[in-house]
């Protein structure tokens, strides 16, 4: 089996709070995660993390460097560090919602089985949870 190349971008802002957004779609429709997406033929990283988050966030990113990866079923996705370089936060299409997450509001979504799997635990290992 192939795996289908994606990214997902690791945004903080300046008060340290952390960039997710809620799956609109399967898989995990309704859990929160990172905001990202498969990358198309002929694209790359870069390219495919600005154009995911503008569609999904409104925002414009510049994408740094990769954080790491992880492997959910047919995806492989490459996590990178992003800053904001403007745009204004609203959800958009695969989106349900899109917000600036502080650790306690972190940790509630997390006690109550809101996140994607896992990804509380990736973001701890790769310290990447929210600072603020």
């Amino acid at each position: 089996m192939s795996l289908v190349r994606c990214v997902g971008a690791i945004v903080h802002d300046d008060a340290g709070r952390l960039l997710l957004v809620q799956r609109a779609h399967e898989p995990a429709r309704g859990r929160w995660t990172l905001p990202g997406g498969r990358v198309e033929a002929g694209e790359s990283d870069p390219d495919a993390l600005a154009r995911e988050l503008r569609e999904e966030t409104g925002l414009r990113v510049l994408p740094g460097a990769l954080v790491g990866t992880v492997v959910r079923g047919p995806y492989e996705i490459f996590d990178y560090a992003c800053a904001v370089d403007g745009g204004r936060l609203v959800a958009g299409d695969d989106a349900a919602d899109a917000r600036w997450v502080n650790a306690a509001t972190f940790g509630e979504l997390a006690g109550q089985g809101a996140l994607t799997e896992g990804l509380a635990e990736i973001l701890r290992d790769w310290d990447a949870l929210p600072r603020a």
